[in-house]
């Protein structure tokens, strides 16, 4: 059996609708299968916690590069047009 490698991330946002915004943009693509890298996502209030399991290291860094530039477009989307209406304001 091969031993998973494993990394968890947690990232900070202003506010728990920013960490929503950030994991629905986020969640949209699953890891390829074949890559034999997983991706689980949760959000708990204003942080978006990802851990990331892989069975090579190089797959886990691919993985994990790719968050993050997908991470950082999402981050500049949101400073660039502001903080986020609340779900209740929009009602």
């Amino acid at each position: 059996m091969t031993e998973l490698l494993s990394l968890d991330l947690q990232v900070p946002f202003n506010t728990a609708r920013e960490a929503e915004i950030a994991y629905g943009t986020l969640s949209v693509d699953a890891e390829p299968k074949r890559g034999g890298t997983k991706k689980i996502m949760v959000v708990k209030g204003s942080m978006l916690t990802v851990n990331f399991k892989a069975t090579e290291a190089r797959t886990l860094r691919v993985a994990v590069n790719s968050f993050f530039d997908h991470l950082n477009l999402v981050v500049k989307t949101i400073e660039q047009f502001g903080p986020p209406k609340s779900v209740a304001a929009e009602t």
